[in-house]
């Protein structure tokens, strides 16, 4: 298939290079030049606008961090509607799979102005991190309409292990996402909260790490960021601190929304946060634990 990649950071570059190494033809663009580079070397072709990506593509993968982005990325000046329809290059027909974590508002939004355009939209926000998403082993949450997934379907079969439909409209995929964020927002939390306890009890946080996960209290995050937080490797972003800073925002909106009480969520996000004014922000989430550290007062115990 002929792909117009949208976004080539941390998880949209090897995203987009899985699909290039599968046979697919990937056009991709992101603001940062040097990552289109990356693209092409990686098989892909690099795009020097968004309307060059998109005009030719069978479908546009949107892979952006922010729902403001993605309102950038499709209706603002040079995106792939552009402003009022004038300017951008996505004709009638395509498909949009918009793979980015924005919440559920942002793309039944877009997917409304699409439609009106004859544009069909997948809502299919992933999950597993970096290096799955270079081996094609990705959890992809899937929405929309029959039709549209069947055409994407042979894009999530390169990227997923698991591609599952969680519902039939757009929307319904970024719901089942934000569950997602919750669980891991809280469970980085936690890992960061239990091994600068074990600190503060005098004890060596790699050798509680090496003890408990294995044990009940073992958790994918405890074991993948309780890692990086024994070895302080921070600089290394696999996922900055900042995407969880939006993501438990997502979470909160949406929970204010549907009137749910998420104490847990509630207060990790209130540490990455935290993490944020601090200015780790965009370090990688692990140095959370570098938030609880700092003790109440902000200086460390």
């Amino acid at each position: 298939m002929r792909v117009g990649w949208l976004g080539l950071g941390a998880m949209g570059a090897p995203m987009a290079a899985c699909l290039a190494g599968a046979g697919h033809e990937v056009i991709g663009y992101d603001v940062a030049p040097e990552r289109v580079g990356a693209l092409a070397a990686a098989g892909g072709r690099a795009a020097e606008s968004i309307a060059a990506a998109v005009q030719t593509a069978d479908v546009v993968a949107i892979m952006v961090a922010t729902p403001g982005q993605l309102e950038q990325a499709l209706f603002a000046d040079g995106g792939a509607i552009g402003t009022e329809g004038r300017a951008g290059g996505l004709p009638a027909g395509t498909t949009v799979m918009i793979m980015a974590t924005v919440g559920p508002e942002a793309v039944v939004s877009a997917a409304a102005r699409l439609g009106e355009r004859g544009v069909a939209v997948v809502d299919a926000p992933v999950s597993g991190g970096v290096t799955r998403a270079a081996d094609g082993d990705l959890l992809i949450m899937v929405s929309g309409t029959g039709r549209a997934i069947a055409r994407v379907r042979p894009l999530l079969d390169v990227l997923a292990r698991r591609a599952p439909v969680v519902g039939p409209s757009p929307g319904d995929g970024q719901r089942m996402k934000l569950v997602n964020q919750l669980l891991c927002g809280v469970h980085i939390a936690a890992a960061a909260e239990a091994l600068a306890f074990a600190e503060s009890l005098g004890l060596e946080a790699e050798q509680c790490w090496q003890v408990l996960r294995d044990g009940a209290a073992a958790s994918f995050m405890f074991d993948d960021r309780g890692a990086r937080m024994v070895a302080g490797e921070f600089g290394e972003v696999r996922s900055a601190m900042d995407i969880f800073v939006k993501d438990m925002g997502l979470v909160g909106a949406a929970a204010e929304e549907a009137g749910a009480l998420i104490p847990l969520a509630a207060a990790a996000r209130e540490l990455y946060g935290r993490g944020h004014d601090l200015g780790l922000g965009r370090l990688d989430d692990s140095a959370l634990i570098e938030v609880l550290r700092e003790g109440p007062g902000g200086t460390r115990p």
